[in-house]
């Protein structure tokens, strides 16, 4: 399903026109994606939780030369399905 097929069904499921889908489809991301730049998790019951975690400095290499390179600390957005939801698709 892409953002238009969810923009589709939104429309459809609550009687409203598209450009009001999208507008809620877009604050609804904009609002998780501000959280996870805050450092925030954020916790849909039933369905999961999206929250950054924190990656360590590491050494890696490189696969064309096999040269070692050290791979800087990072942060990673990361999602967490509830149990229901695995559920759901188990």
């Amino acid at each position: 399903m892409s953002k238009k097929d969810l923009i589709d069904a939104v429309a459809k499921e609550c009687e409203i026109t598209k450009d009001k889908a999208t507008a809620a489809l877009e604050t609804v991301l904009a609002h998780i994606k501000a959280a996870m730049k805050n450092g925030e998790e954020v916790r849909i019951p039933d369905f999961g939780t999206f929250k950054v975690t924190k990656r360590k400095a590491r050494e890696g290499r490189n696969p064309a030369t096999g040269a070692t390179i050290k791979i800087p600390a990072s942060k990673v957005p990361k999602f967490t399905p509830s149990k229901g939801l695995k559920e759901l698709v188990n």
